[in-house]
């Protein structure tokens, strides 16, 4: 699998990276994943405190931690879970992530993380506290590098403009591009993006009629406009998974693709999908019938 760097760092990753969330929390069913995504050339897995309560962090140290030279493991802070409660405050302080660190790292099985994440963000933050606390951990030697998961463009640019920042992670897709309108900023700030929502949600693949039936619409498509959209790039081709992911990675300003797979099924069918090989032109087409809805939503 073909590898990129993430913005001005040394973090060389694969094209294609899992998106740990999906992950079953069973710890055999997780490892079958995990193994196989290792296993055909994913050097880049992404989890967060918050994917359930922490579990999700637990499995990925108990079954990379033998492999860790190799990878490049990320996760995110930010949200803290209510003490007995199924709910999460915000909290960026400085205070908050550097306790936070030393949990992730201790679920992880780490003794650095690779890259580590600010799980979000809003203009109401102290974002040179928060950036303090990176920029701590990094010359502590505890975190290789630090980026932003955010959509908010105003929170984006902050917070490049500020720090040494080296990812963005953001849902882009074929049918969300928003994101577009800011990849040469995130790129000239020294960065790059990470996606996520890389399938939409599965519409992009090749189940994507039957799953835009069951949606109550999909960013800025209503239920109908999906429904209509959706049809139309699976008529044009029935390999619309592997023009997903192609289309997320025609962008210079992209280092990784993230997948999400709850089954070694799943991870095949993105596997092949990264594999098969796409006709250009009919690339274009595809993206010319979302163009419409490119700037559909209201910027946040």
């Amino acid at each position: 699998m073909k590898k990129r760097t993430i913005g001005t760092s040394k973090l060389l990753v694969s094209e294609l990276g899992l998106g740990c969330m999906s992950l079953p929390t069973e710890l055999e069913a997780a490892r079958s994943v995990l193994d196989e995504a290792v296993d055909h050339g994913i050097n880049y897995f992404d989890t967060a405190d918050l994917y359930d309560k922490g579990i999700n962090e637990e499995l990925v140290g108990k079954v990379l931690k033998e492999k860790r030279q190799d990878l490049i493991i990320a996760t995110k802070a930010g949200n803290k879970w209510e003490s007995g409660e199924d709910s999460w405050t915000w909290d960026p302080s400085k205070a908050h992530i550097m306790e936070a660190v030393k949990q992730s790292l201790q679920r992880l099985q780490l003794d650095y993380i690779d890259l580590y994440q600010l799980h979000g963000g809003t203009m109401e933050d102290d974002a040179r506290e928060t950036i303090e606390a990176f920029e701590t951990l990094k010359k502590e030697g505890v975190i290789r590098e630090y980026g932003i998961s955010s959509i908010r463009p105003t929170v984006i640019e902050r917070f490049l403009s500020n720090s040494n920042a080296v990812s963005v992670m953001m849902q882009y897709n074929l049918l969300d591009r928003r994101p577009e309108e800011y990849f040469s900023m995130i790129a000239r700030k020294g960065a790059s993006v990470v996606t996520r929502g890389t399938l939409a949600k599965g519409l992009l693949t090749n189940e994507g009629v039957e799953r835009a039936k069951k949606l109550n619409g999909f960013v800025s498509y209503s239920p109908s406009e999906l429904q209509q959209t959706v049809h139309s790039l699976s008529k044009e081709t029935n390999d619309v998974h592997a023009y997903a992911l192609a289309f997320a990675l025609k962008e210079p300003a992209v280092a990784s693709a993230l997948i999400g797979s709850r089954t070694q099924q799943q991870l095949r069918e993105s596997l092949n999908a990264y594999e098969t090989q796409i006709d250009p032109q009919l690339l274009t087409l595809l993206i010319n019938k979302t163009e419409q809805h490119q700037y559909a939503q209201h910027r946040v």
